[in-house]
């Protein structure tokens, strides 16, 4: 017999849990996502990546300010779920959410919990340095990210992953692992394990500042930082009085003469022909954006900026 879902997400990471719902024998009731918001330069009023998959497949759409009022409740109730599967909603589920259905309200969490609890686990993965990180399918409780565990699964974080890149490959995962476990919890086939206190870690809430760069980081930091703050906030410097975007860069050693911020040509053997020295090192530039500018390499960079390599990035 087909059991009601209530699915409940919004970004792109929650898309393929939504898409996996849908092909199955499970009835998804509804679809909560967050507001429709204004984006971009002349600020267009979208659509969550959830709203747009629901809403192509001809599923009802819910998007309210938050559930804890009466009347959010009796909505909800009146879907008649049997469960709840949220993968990044942005909202926190009040205890008469969580006590509505009947096999509880099941999150799919970008980590490995009780490592990385809060809003951004990907990104401080790779801020970390986390060779390894994965997807939790949990059962919701009143705290954040602090229920008990249903399933798991590793993934490897490369040297090549940005937080968009890992949050593509994490969707992915946690979409099948949130298939395979569904039958398992449903029949009652699966124990909850209580998380260990001891071992758990929490990630921030990231600001559009933290993005700016200091170059008296390390050069490791600074390339962490890179990676993990692609595509938000991006990561940029200051030039000419023009906001400089770093999109991608390489870590070198031994290029340092003690000017963090200077920017200096590379050897020929280097993987990068230009870098900015940092506090114990240098950093290779290999992609850069000036601010209204398109994306460019750092090569085809330095041939338009002629005064770019000895200057100093603030």
């Amino acid at each position: 017999m087909a059991k009601n879902i209530i699915f409940m997400g919004t970004p792109e990471f929650a898309v393929p849990s939504l898409e996996a719902l849908i092909r199955s024998t499970y009835q998804v009731v509804a679809v909560y996502t967050r507001p429709d918001s204004k984006a971009g330069r002349g600020q267009a009023v979208m659509s969550s990546p959830v709203k747009q998959l629901a809403l192509s497949n001809g599923l009802q759409v819910i998007q309210p300010d938050n559930l804890k009022t009466s009347s959010a409740i009796d909505q909800l109730n009146s879907f008649a779920p049997d469960l709840i599967v949220v993968a990044a909603f942005g909202h926190i589920l009040p205890p008469e959410v969580l006590a509505l259905p009947k096999f509880g309200c099941l999150n799919v969490h970008p980590s490995l919990l009780p490592r990385h609890r809060g809003a951004s686990p990907i990104a401080t993965a790779i801020l970390q340095g986390d060779e390894i990180t994965g997807v939790t399918i949990m059962l919701l409780d009143v705290g954040l990210d602090s229920g008990p565990i249903l399933s798991q699964r590793e993934v490897s974080i490369s040297a090549d992953d940005t937080t968009r890149l890992l949050a593509v490959k994490l969707a992915q995962v946690g979409a099948q692992l949130l298939m395979e476990t569904l039958p398992l919890w449903i029949d009652g086939r699966i124990k909850p394990q209580p998380q260990d206190e001891s071992r758990a870690s929490y990630s921030k809430v990231i600001s559009k500042g933290d993005g700016e760069i200091g170059w008296r980081l390390s050069t490791l930091e600074l390339w962490r930082r890179i990676r993990a703050f692609d595509p938000w906030p991006g990561c940029y410097a200051w030039w000419h009085g023009k906001r400089l975007k770093i999109c991608k860069a390489v870590p070198l050693y031994g290029e340092k003469s003690g000017e963090p911020g200077k920017v200096i040509a590379l050897s020929p053997s280097a993987p990068a022909i230009v870098g900015v020295e940092t506090g114990d090192g240098a950093l290779g530039l290999l992609r850069v954006q000036l601010e209204g500018k398109r994306e460019v390499s750092a090569e085809e960079f330095v041939r338009g900026q002629r005064d770019f390599i000895g200057s100093r990035l603030l």
